[in-house]
């Protein structure tokens, strides 16, 4: 049995950090340093799972005695993957792109224990109401998209673009709860209320 602070969390992601706490699960934080291109023709859902697995086995190598968990979250349009924005001006059009349309959120789990490797996905489908160029104008420079991706955070402002939600809400941030906990108690580790 692990003790709480044995885990080691692969992110550097704010979000994950917080939806971690939120569970009653104390970790450090040691975020993996990998290429996250996509492969060509490489499909949503094997690359959020690709990702998840070279980062917990990046952060594994360091952390061997430790449960390292790691995860990665892609917003998925047409079955295309949408990252990060690459700039503000970028954040506009992909908020464009979503504008009244449903998209996929895709984010795989990965935790590495004792030389074991538990893999979950979580997969949430998202209606965006139709936005007015104010609206985006406006989201955009509070900066909330610059890191997220789909260039944006449910969990902040851009929440009131949600019409529609079917899925992990917590998977749309960035860390599914339900997969996580499951994952984490195949460790050993006590999750949840005490």
């Amino acid at each position: 049995m692990y003790q709480k602070a044995a885990l080691i969390l692969a992110s550097a992601s704010p979000r994950r950090a917080e939806l971690l706490a939120q569970i009653g699960v104390s970790f450090q934080v040691v975020p993996a340093n990998i290429d996250e291109t996509p492969a060509n023709g490489e499909q949503p859902n094997a690359y959020v799972k690709r990702m998840a697995m070279e980062k917990v086995a990046a952060v594994a190598k360091l952390y061997a005695d430790r449960v390292v968990l790691a995860a990665d979250t892609s917003v998925i349009v047409d079955g295309e993957i949408w990252g990060k924005p690459l700039n503000r001006q970028h954040a506009k059009v992909m908020l464009n792109g979503l504008s009244g349309r449903q998209h996929q959120v895709v984010t795989a789990i990965a935790v590495h224990y004792d030389g074991n490797v538990e893999l979950a996905v979580s997969e949430t489908e998202v209606l965006f109401a139709v936005l007015t160029d104010q609206q985006i104008d406006r989201y955009v420079a509070t900066g909330e998209a610059d890191d997220k991706a789909g260039a944006y955070g449910i969990q902040g402002a851009a929440g009131c673009f949600v019409e529609r939600l079917n899925g992990s809400y917590f998977g749309v941030m960035g860390l599914p709860l339900y997969e996580t906990a499951v994952l984490l108690g195949k460790t050993g580790m006590t999750v949840g209320p005490r």
